[in-house]
């Protein structure tokens, strides 16, 4: 499943920000054990499929979990626009995961807005400052159900 860039979910490119990068090779040594991220909000790594590139990224994410399902939020910091993995996964929703040691793939979508309300609330008590950047945008931030596909 590799494509032209020599990419694929098991070998990846990593997220452009250097910061989260070094996120991204702690967790890879660890298995997940480290990096130890703002109020102890657990992390796991997520790997799309470009939309328009076709070639697969790596990057760390907060996550909690619901029902066996993963759970992430589309925030960005509250940016206006939705982070470029998220618009991915709408367009290829067959994705890659990290959770501590464990590797799988999933299929993600976007929470319906009956399901948004308790998934929301249950990632800003996993980290608080999602509500925050919610306020800080006009944007509706997406919350994303991951469900296991092996």
């Amino acid at each position: 499943m590799t494509d032209e860039a020599g990419t694929s979910p098991e070998n990846p490119l990593d997220n452009d920000a250097e910061w989260v990068r070094e996120q991204i090779v702690e967790y890879l040594a660890t298995d997940g054990e480290k990096p130890v991220f703002a109020n102890g909000a657990p992390l796991l790594l997520l790997t799309t499929k470009g939309r328009k590139s076709g070639v697969w990224r790596r990057t760390a994410l907060i996550h909690g979990e619901d029902d066996g399902r993963q759970i992430i939020v589309a925030s960005l910091g509250g940016a206006p626009k939705h982070p470029v993995w998220y618009l991915n996964l709408v367009e290829n929703p067959e994705v890659y995961l990290q959770v501590k040691a464990e590797r799988f793939h999933g299929v993600a979508r976007t929470a319906t807005a009956d399901e948004k309300p308790a998934l929301w609330q249950k990632m800003v008590e996993i980290y608080p400052d999602y509500a925050e950047y919610q306020v800080k945008t006009d944007r509706d931030i997406p919350v994303v159900i991951i469900d296991r596909v092996s």
